[in-house]
């Protein structure tokens, strides 16, 4: 596939820039290896200019290229004073927990001075995933694009389109970003809110000293482009839109979905969503833009990042055409939005929704005010699972598991919230005495499990976008209110839902998702937005190991970090 003309740096000129090391393996597989080396170097934004953390000393990061099929090898060296550890944002890692990333839950993070390789296979997926750090807010800097292609001779279930290009919407803060949450931990409360939205590390025209920090891609007058769209922000939700031209949705997550055709796209923190578009205007520059999506009484950076689509022949000097953007608070646009995402369900690409539920599990999330002796101001904001504000570990939880270390977790987090009450009534001031604990669900093998996430209105709705590792899910339902076990049921999509590894719960309502868990492991299940997740909100799951010879974990790598 050819990648797009690119007028100004990004993603796509990685692949000429990492040459892949092929080994030789059957016609159908090969070895991709990549070196990526984590070294803090100087970026200059918005007229401000700061050493980040970076791989490569790139900003965004490499992309990583492979087809269904192949082998990945990723030496990650550490040069940053940091500790650092990369999670592999989608994939399934199969029996092979150690490759996927989160720091303290499948591995101890890499030292400064010390390298670990993450090696896993790629198997059964293609489409759009990324990559990102998974300790602290260093994912602030430090993320990539990861693009699977499809088993050689394999043609995608959409028109082939001319040229693809990556779009990866970030934020960027003027200050260090660890500073800025050290800062609001202090006070007990959110760190301030980023200073830019980016595209491809880039914000735009709209935003000081930034005419020569503006992605820019070049299209021909009637041919068709792929967009591989990632959200990598920390913690907002985006709507994403090209001035003039029509978005056809063709994947999510890295799974094919019934085309639709839309002005704009939401995505939250953690998906990716491929997009057609036709370049079919009149020859123009035309602005792609993102800005937030909130639809609850929180700060949030409402600033748009923008690049340019730019038809072939057309001279720098001609000002661009701004798209328009649904409202920062259009929640109906989110619903119906979400709403047409539809499986491909076709005979190549079956969906296989578990019809037959072994576990039912309902998660209550919850924001709330814990005291804080040491916070200036007396109290810290607090998230929490059926009241459980989770408590890192200081090993690897998989390795705990693993090799049976007591004392590291308990697991028995509960089915259910401790106690029922309105959800999502009126707001509820006070917690209802969270309690600290490393408390993890065990899930039999090969079981299949319904998990019903509800927000409440403890201190106030909000959504929250829930990512699943080692698994991709089935989102079955979703509603505004009170989940109701008698009634909603019955309106379940099981013939063709979406099927994902993130998904957003609604502001004030409940998702509920299904998945079989036939992959082995100790798997992180959280809030991809960096607040929340630090706050608390987030749980695994020990998946046990089954009878058969290939249904137990893997051995650990010999270069597995130390803690």
């Amino acid at each position: 596939m050819a990648m797009g003309k690119i007028l100004s740096s990004g993603p796509i000129l990685l692949f000429l820039l990492y040459p892949v090391a092929l080994v030789s393996l059957p016609a159908d597989a090969a070895v991709k290896r990549y070196q990526f080396d984590v070294q803090v170097k100087n970026v200059s934004r918005l007229c401000h200019a700061k050493p980040i953390v970076t791989v490569n000393g790139m900003f965004p990061g490499p992309t990583i290229y492979a087809r269904d099929g192949d082998s990945v090898v990723i030496n990650v060296t550490n040069y940053a004073q940091y500790n650092m550890s990369i999670h592999w944002h989608g994939f399934k890692q199969f029996r092979n927990g150690w490759a996927d990333g989160p720091a303290y839950i499948t591995q101890c993070p890499i030292q400064n001075g010390h390298s670990y390789t993450y090696d896993f296979n790629v198997t059964g997926q293609k489409g759009t995933l990324w990559w990102h750090a998974h300790i602290f807010w260093l994912r602030a800097t430090v993320y990539g694009a990861i693009v699977i292609m499809p088993k050689q001779g394999t043609p995608f279930p959409f028109p082939q389109p001319y040229r693809e290009t990556n779009i990866v919407l970030g934020e960027w803060w003027n200050n260090d970003v660890e500073e800025v949450v050290k800062q609001g931990n202090k006070l007990g409360l959110p760190p301030t809110t980023s200073d830019a939205h980016t595209i491809n590390g880039k914000p735009g025209p709209l935003f000081p000293c930034s005419e020569k920090h503006t992605f820019a891609m070049e299209v021909e007058q009637g041919k068709t482009y792929l967009l591989r769209i990632i959200n990598a922000a920390l913690n907002d939700e985006l709507f994403f839109s090209v001035a003039g031209h029509n978005m056809t949705v063709v994947e999510i997550d890295a799974v094919y979905t019934k085309p639709f055709t839309t002005q704009a796209i939401l995505i939250a923190p953690g998906q990716t969503t491929n997009v057609l578009v036709q370049a079919n205007q009149a020859p123009g520059r035309y602005f792609m833009a993102a800005r937030p999506f909130m639809d609850a009484p929180l700060t949030v950076d409402n600033k748009t990042a923008t690049a340019i689509l730019q038809y072939e022949g057309i001279p720098n000097t001609v000002l661009p055409i701004l798209p328009k953007l649904p409202l920062p608070n259009d929640t109906a646009f989110a619903l119906s939005y979400n709403a047409k995402l539809r499986s491909l369900d076709s005979p190549l690409y079956p969906a296989n929704v578990p019809l037959k539920v072994d576990r039912r599990l309902f998660y209550t999330i919850g924001l709330g005010i814990n005291p804080c002796p040491t916070c200036l101001n007396g109290t810290r904001l607090t998230a929490s699972l059926n009241n459980i504000t989770f408590v890192m570990p200081h090993i690897g939880l998989l390795q705990a598991h693993y090799l049976n270390i007591k004392g590291v977790y308990t697991a028995d987090f509960p089915d259910r919230p401790p106690q029922q009450f309105n959800y999502t009534g009126a707001p509820l001031p006070a917690n209802l005495g969270t309690t600290l604990g490393t408390r993890l669900s065990k899930i039999a093998f090969n079981s299949t499990v319904e998990l019903v996430l509800q927000d409440t209105n403890l201190l106030t709705v909000e959504s929250h976008p829930f990512h699943l590792h080692g698994y991709n899910f089935f989102v079955v339902g979703t509603g505004i209110g009170n989940f109701d076990p008698a009634k909603d049921p019955a309106k379940f999509n099981l013939v063709d839902p979406p099927e994902r590894n993130t998904v957003g719960v609604p502001t004030g309502g409940w998702t509920a998702i299904r998945f079989r868990a036939d992959n082995p492991g100790v798997w992180f299940m959280h809030c991809h937005l960096e607040l929340h997740t630090g706050w608390g909100l987030k749980t695994a799951f020990v998946v046990e190991n089954g009878k058969g010879p290939d249904q137990s974990i893997l051995p650990p790598p010999k270069d597995l970090p130390p803690c």
